[in-house]
């Protein structure tokens, strides 16, 4: 017993009723990437499964940022970003796609798309809102529509094509719904929603007067003769388009967490009044940065989707030869495989037991279709590594005994 005066280090008997999770969390398991991060550090295992590059981004954004912290950029930046920022973002916008935006209306700063999923969801959902969601989901897509109140509507895309079902998604519509959340190109499939889906998905929006929430992040790494297209640039959608980028990806900085929101000033101030409550502002220092990198390293993303693409036929043809035969993606840096041939159980149970039999972490699908059975086999590698890397995971695969 602790003397008088004293406090106890040792665990109490039982939690104190307030500490056990909020009911808006429950069915939200921890995010699966964290988990496979953590076995592929346990157990030394080729990391082919969270979406990280191994390399980094422009050397000239890299020494931006350093510069920016010797100039004294270490305070609170605006809420909605520093001017340059937003200035490099109105000015993306309008040369690939022929947006015009107001830099300081238009245009909010976030902590990466994550953030900004999170801001637009609780800044505009109201308890009981329905939102037509493309699955399978990239998984804080489930966690921030339960934690608003939310209520899913999924449109599933399955193996092997993963393309959008129009009547599906037009059976999705109900009178409670009031918002699309899409995602193209599309993670985890690599589907790159194209002019028909796309046109389909604002006709819906307009017929119902729906707002679509866009996710682009992936916006320049698409392969082939693939082509991104931002829903807001159809007719009529302009006004009921936000959309949400970042640096992450494309420019190869994910742990900078700086992304952005834009649209029309009203769903931009709905994002920035969550989001004062969320992370307030997001890193001083890296914004210049960003500004740098959109401004002056625009043929980056450019650069790295040709390399990426060999990079994915390189992973793609390997995981085939190892008898994983994959679908080729259109964009994004992941290709699926279906993995019941093999006489798994699931892709959870695959993927657990891959990094002793192989050597490899990979990550299961199966929880990014929690609305259906269509990912039960599915397991998604990631080809944004060093070809080394991808080599050393096949020849592992390769060599490896895969059956159940």
């Amino acid at each position: 017993m602790a003397a008088p005066g004293t406090s106890s280090t040792s665990a109490p008997a039982s939690r104190p009723r307030g500490a056990s999770p909020a009911h808006r969390l429950d069915g939200i398991p921890p995010t699966i990437f964290t988990q496979m991060s953590a076995l592929a550090l346990r157990t030394g295992a080729v990391n082919l499964g969270q979406g990280f590059p191994d390399v980094d981004g422009p050397a000239s954004s890299r020494a931006r940022v350093a510069r920016a912290v010797e100039e004294g950029a270490n305070q609170y930046a605006p809420g909605t970003g520093v001017p340059a920022l937003r200035r490099a973002v109105a000015e993306h916008q309008r040369r690939h796609y022929g947006i015009d935006l107001d830099p300081d209306t238009q245009v909010c700063a976030t902590t990466g798309a994550t953030e900004g999923i999170a801001a637009a969801l609780l800044g505009l959902v109201d308890p009981g809102d329905e939102v037509v969601v493309l699955e399978p989901y990239y998984d804080s897509y489930v966690a921030m529509i339960q934690m608003a109140g939310g209520v899913r509507r999924p449109v599933t895309l399955r193996a092997p094509d993963y393309r959008l079902d129009v009547a599906e998604l037009r059976a999705a519509v109900t009178a409670r719904t009031r918002f699309v959340l899409l995602n193209s190109p599309h993670n985890p499939t690599g589907t790159v929603l194209g002019p028909e889906e796309l046109q389909a998905v604002a006709d819906v929006a307009i017929e119902h007067d729906l707002v679509v929430i866009t996710d682009e992040v992936y916006e320049h790494l698409v392969y082939d003769d693939a082509v991104h297209t931002p829903i807001s640039t159809l007719p009529g959608m302009a006004e009921r388009t936000l959309s949400l980028s970042s640096v992450g990806k494309s420019w190869s900085f994910t742990g900078w967490k700086v992304g952005w929101a834009t649209g029309p000033s009203y769903l931009v101030e709905a994002v920035l009044n969550a989001k004062q409550w969320l992370t307030f502002t997001s890193g001083s220092p890296l914004q210049p940065a960003v500004a740098q990198a959109l401004d002056e390293e625009a043929d980056f993303p450019l650069a790295l989707a040709r390399d990426l693409q060999g990079r994915r036929d390189l992973l793609c043809e390997g995981l085939g030869a190892a008898g994983l035969p994959a679908r080729v993606p259109q964009g994004t840096y992941f290709a699926s495989v279906d993995v019941e041939h093999l006489g798994w159980e699931d892709s959870t149970a695959f993927c657990r037991a891959l990094p002793e039999r192989a050597g490899v972490v990979a990550i299961p699908l199966r929880g990014f279709y929690p609305d259906s059975d269509a990912g039960r086999h599915l397991v998604r590698f990631a080809f944004c590594k060093t070809v080394q890397v991808i080599e050393d995971g096949l020849a592992r695969l390769a060599a490896a005994d895969l059956t159940a």
